[in-house]
């Protein structure tokens, strides 16, 4: 029994949960809110948040580490220059999860990922 690993495998390999990761957080960052099952919302979370986090210095080197992890340069900009100066005053908790409804087709648990403002 693996002990004391701090993320799901997500039924992927590491490049495809990685890029799952990545494509996820862009999304997110690019609507303010997606609907996804609650285990991979519970992944994606930890990911924003310390990607917010990372923003909020807004140096170069903080946009050069958010470019090399999120997908396109226009989300980028977004996250440093709106997103993270509207929570300026949070010391965490930038995201909220919301479970909303059951999938018909294979029953797994849907939850709305959200900024919270």
């Amino acid at each position: 029994m693996p002990h004391q690993i701090a993320y799901k495998r997500l039924s992927r390999s590491d490049g495809h949960r990685k890029a799952l990761l990545r494509n996820m957080a862009t999304s997110f960052f690019k609507y303010e809110k997606i609907e996804t099952t609650s285990t991979k919302a519970k992944e994606v979370s930890k990911v924003v948040e310390s990607l917010i986090t990372t923003a909020m210095a807004g140096d170069l080197a903080a946009r050069r580490k958010l470019a090399e992890f999120l997908t396109e340069p226009a989300v980028v900009k977004k996250l440093v220059e709106q997103i993270a100066p509207s929570l300026k005053g949070r010391t965490g908790g930038y995201t909220r999860i919301t479970k909303t409804r059951v999938r018909p087709g294979d029953a797994a648990e849907l939850s709305l990922l959200e900024l919270v403002k």
